[in-house]
């Protein structure tokens, strides 16, 4: 059967507006794909398109998706090309009307269906939640497609599942074909996120081509046994190579089992080469049976939150913050405070913005008023009545509402799965009837390690030849390291890998980055990659809207872990 060609052209809901248009003109320029997918869903996107629906119910989709297709549909119907996506977000039924008006308004009619179930709410299972879906699987995309439908648009279904489902229709495989799904997986999982399986966030940047040329979106060439190639279109910026796309598997990965909806992915069978300029093969896939259950995403109202940030400049920096602290902590009525400031500015600095530091008080109370003028006020007030130099980077704003996200799981006989077809039929899609033990410690970093004996060592940063990637999951941060495949021979390679497979433990995480001291670190190994994936539990707080942290969803977590320094055998270097 013939190879399947599956692109993306969004990785969130805000990426690159032209990249529909420009991955379906390469399309027909020769370089044929079956079909194009867009992820706009991440679970902050889940609490936007929520608070959107309380202002207009009428709305929870992805909005920038129809302006896409409304450039776009007219080339990806002449050239054959099929639309999957999860912009539907909490009304993919009202999206599909609308992307039907969208149609008849250019003169075309396109086969347009939706698939629902996902959104739980109905059934109370979650009290207060402004948001609660669970992730459903590919199956009935699959149906959809099936049935002649040339746009697919679904709510919160899992990020895989976009590509996973265009597979099953494809090559016809059963729920039971645990392997070709779990290989589908994999590559939805290298495409989900758009550009950064082609030099997006790759702290290897320096090595890419940099020809002024836009990152190009990465598409998959996924053959029967879902074995896949990663690729992208000729003439696009970036690179496909062994690194980057490691550095998209290990994205938010947690361990080394994936599970999802219909299959558990085993991570550590996961097999690369590089086959050819932008070219890497993935074989070796194995799955397992999924889980019993289906992970929910549940989006609360936190309540309200508010910050003022003070510049502290030149001497006495200590001294100044004490002060100000001092003078504005009695009039604080909130619920949580929380200080933080930026490194100490170097001494004999040649510039005013060198010599400073940034002071940060945040707020959280489940009330507006206490974060509002309450807490604006008294700041604002002691602009002449504080330390000297006293200012601010910006007027403080008013009280903004956040979310707080949580994970919650659901019996699946309580989730409807369905497709609404194209004819307005409604399709229920059966559920999986094996399931796996969820094991979510395999393959946790052994402790002793076995490795050669230490030699001879130089202290050196991580990043010498150790590649990152980190994200948030939940209140969880994921940080994925990697050794690049730099090394000047094999045997130095490994060598490398099992440097870094025995250096990393959960007290060596703790040493590298003191903010992990007192939480709970897992070290999971994937030596097929060359990698350990490392988990730190609740370093993000109740997640990235509520989170006080300057960086709320761990993203620079890896870059700051791959500057610390660390003692490296001579050896390796």
């Amino acid at each position: 059967m013939s190879v399947l060609r599956i692109g993306n052209c969004s990785g969130f809901y805000g990426d690159r507006l032209s990249a529909m248009r420009e991955m379906l003109e390469g399309s027909a320029d020769g370089h044929g794909l079956d079909v194009l997918t867009g992820d706009y869903l991440a679970e902050l996107t889940m609490l936007i398109l929520g608070k959107d629906t309380m202002k207009d119910p009428s709305l929870g989709y992805a909005r920038t998706f129809v302006r896409q297709v409304e450039e776009s549909l007219g080339t990806a119907l002449e050239n054959g090309v099929r639309l999957v996506a999860n912009a539907g977000g909490l009304n993919p039924a009202g999206l599909a009307e609308r992307l039907r008006e969208v149609a008849r308004g250019l003169g075309l009619d396109p086969a347009i269906a939706h698939v629902e179930g996902d959104d739980l709410r109905p059934l109370g299972l979650y009290d207060g939640a402004l948001t609660a879906n669970a992730y459903l699987g590919g199956f009935g995309i699959a149906r959809a497609l099936d049935a002649g439908a040339d746009i697919v648009v679904t709510g919160r279904v899992t990020d895989a599942s976009l590509v996973l489902g265009p597979a099953v229709a494809h090559f016809g495989w059963s729920p039971t074909s645990y392997d070709e799904l779990a290989g589908a997986v994999v590559a939805g999982h290298v495409l989900e996120c758009g550009t950064q399986a082609t030099g997006g966030n790759f702290s290897g940047f320096r090595s890419l081509p940099h020809t002024g040329q836009p990152l190009g979106y990465p598409l998959a060439e996924i053959a029967a046994d879902g074995s896949c190639v990663i690729t992208k279109q000729d003439g696009t910026g970036g690179a496909v190579t062994r690194d980057t796309v490691t550095a998209q598997l290990v994205y938010e990965i947690q361990s080394t089992r994936y599970l999802g909806p219909d299959v558990t992915t085993l991570l550590d069978t996961v097999e690369l080469s590089q086959v050819g300029p932008d070219r890497v093969a993935i074989r070796g896939v194995r799955g397992e049976a999924p889980p019993e259950q289906l992970k929910v995403c549940v989006n609360e109202l936190g309540g309200f939150r508010n910050t003022v940030e003070l510049v502290l400049t030149g001497l006495d920096i200590d001294a100044k913050a004490d002060w100000v602290r001092e003078q504005l902590t009695p009039a604080l009525r909130a619920q949580s405070v929380t200080w933080t400031r930026t490194a100490l500015p170097m001494p004999d600095a040649d510039t005013e913005e060198g010599a400073s530091c940034l002071l940060r008080c945040t707020v959280k109370d489940p009330a507006p008023e206490p974060v509002g003028k309450a807490f604006t006020g008294p700041a604002v007030e002691l602009a002449l009545a504080s330390y000297p130099g006293f200012t601010m980077t910006g007027p403080p704003g008013p009280a903004t509402p956040y979310g707080v996200y949580r994970a919650a799981y659901v019996d699946r006989g309580r989730v409807e799965h369905a497709v609404v077809h194209a004819d307005g039929s409604r399709e229920r899609i059966a559920d999986p009837t094996e399931f796996s033990q969820v094991d979510s410690h395999a393959g946790t970093r052994p402790s002793p390690y076995p490795a050669p004996a230490d030699q001879l060592n130089r202290r050196m940063p991580l990043g010498t030849f150790v590649h990152a990637r980190s994200g948030d999951k939940g209140g969880d941060a994921n940080l994925g390291l990697w050794v690049s495949h730099d090394a000047p021979d094999a045997a130095t390679y490994d060598a490398r890998v099992t440097w870094l497979c025995k250096l990393i433990t959960p007290k060596k995480i703790r040493e590298l980055l003191p903010e992990t001291a007192d939480l709970d670190v897992e070290v999971f190994l994937l030596p097929n990659l060359g990698a350990v994936n490392v988990l730190v539990h609740g370093l993000l707080g109740e997640g990235v809207a509520a989170s006080t942290r300057f960086d709320p969803q761990a993203k620079g977590l890896g870059e700051w872990a791959r500057s610390r320094m660390v003692h490296i055998q001579e050896a390796l270097l």
